[in-house]
């Protein structure tokens, strides 16, 4: 074996799209190898004994070099080479995840009569997400909720949202959010752009996502979590419905805060426990 290497974030998750870069005192490139996709770098090619250099590349993060010394046998064991995301901000690693309704929650916030709040929950959704490996803008997320799943702790209350005066729950049935981009807004956090799909009228809206980090379950398998908020306004979908108290203020706000708390489990699916 001329080259073995690892090529990790620095969360430890492999990064399957490296390049692998090895040339000699001369800066002549000698072997270029590509990673699997768990990360790793095995190539045949012996090398001639000597001092190399090796440089570790991957779209998306800050490029990595390091000496390595050939040995008689005509190999180079780099171990494993760290790799820093552009910015500093680590990523989950990429490929599919599949949020988990149990373990996260959908809610919304409205003004009550100007001087409170009233909290609300779906409880019936579904989301996929997918993470890019080459370029986080790329990456995407979809997402249904069934209307009629509105809780907020009051039975007469929910059954008026799920009325015609504002979720029509009978003509529109579903919630849909289809993301169509991403872009970094800060040193840890991300703007997913998007249309949302509700009472009827399909609009964009932008979610301020945060990444909360990834780890293991009890199941075997592997969780990431996020938070993401945005502000909509009842009009901009048709729901114009509003009863004025006294003093002109409205007994509903029109203004709804929506706060996301999410875990995502590596993989298409959820495991079965």
């Amino acid at each position: 074996m001329g080259l073995t290497a690892r090529i990790r974030t620095r969360d430890g998750w492999a990064v399957s799209h490296a390049v692998v870069t090895v040339a000699d005192m001369t800066g002549t490139q000698v072997l270029r190898a590509e990673a699997d996709t768990e990360g790793t770098v095995r190539n045949a090619t012996p090398l001639t004994p000597g001092a190399y250099t090796v440089i570790v590349t991957a779209v998306g993060y800050a490029p990595a070099a390091s000496s390595a010394i050939v040995t008689a046998s005509g190999r180079a064991e780099v171990g494993t080479v760290t790799l820093a995301r552009h910015g500093g901000t680590e990523l989950p690693p990429p490929g599919p995840w599949t949020v988990d309704p149990a373990h996260s929650a959908v809610s919304a916030v409205a003004q009550h009569l100007g001087i409170s709040s009233v909290r609300g929950r779906f409880t019936d959704f579904a989301a996929l997400v997918e993470i890019a490996p080459d370029d986080v803008a790329k990456s995407r997320v979809e997402a249904v909720i069934r209307a009629a799943s509105i809780d907020t702790g009051n039975g007469m209350r929910d059954t008026h949202l799920r009325s015609p005066d504002f979720l029509d729950v009978e003509r529109f049935p579903e919630i849909t959010y289809r993301s169509t981009g991403v872009s970094e807004a800060g040193p840890d956090r991300w703007t997913v752009h998007g249309e949302l799909g509700l009472h009827g009228v399909v609009r964009p809206v932008d979610l301020d996502l945060a990444y909360l980090g990834t780890g293991a379950d009890p199941w075997g398998g592997t969780r990431a979590a996020f938070r993401a908020t945005t502000e909509l306004r009842r009009e901009d979908f048709a729901m114009n419905y509003n009863q004025v108290v006294q003093a002109g203020i409205a007994a509903i706000g029109t203004t709804l805060r929506v706060e996301l708390d999410i875990q995502a489990v590596q993989g298409e699916s959820l495991p079965a426990v």
